[in-house]
């Protein structure tokens, strides 16, 4: 039972339940999130770390900077309830605009620019 407590209390903040659905989509860097969500790293990072304890996600250094995505060998439980986002939230219109957010700012390409400012504060 804690371990289902565990998912839906990392779902519980509507931050966290908007970053698992946009990770639905592909590898995110932080800095692409505090662009997304105008956060600071330090918020945006403490929420992906949330997440990553929770079982939803995985992260990669790239350089200085950290990239978070689904978690790929996730719990069946975990797994169930992204199913279940991706059926049922799909078309809200939160995800439907923090969506169009992420596909401008991946047009951006922060992390690619070694001048980016976001870029250069890394998450832990």
């Amino acid at each position: 039972m804690e371990k289902i407590a565990l998912i839906y209390k990392a779902l519980s903040e509507e931050i966290r339940l908007r970053i698992v659905m946009l990770l639905m989509h592909g590898e995110l860097c932080v800095c692409d999130l505090m662009e997304i969500f105008g956060e600071t790293q330090s918020k945006i990072s403490r929420h992906l770390a949330y997440l990553k304890h929770s079982g939803f996600v995985q992260s990669r250094r790239v350089g200085t900077w950290m990239h978070y995505s689904l978690k790929e060998h996730m719990d069946s439980t975990i797994e169930a309830q992204i199913a279940f986002m991706r059926e049922r939230f799909s078309e809200m219109d939160i995800f439907i605009d923090d969506l169009k957010k992420m596909e401008e700012v991946k047009r951006l390409k922060l992390c690619e620019d070694s001048k980016s400012v976001v870029c250069k504060k890394k998450a832990k």
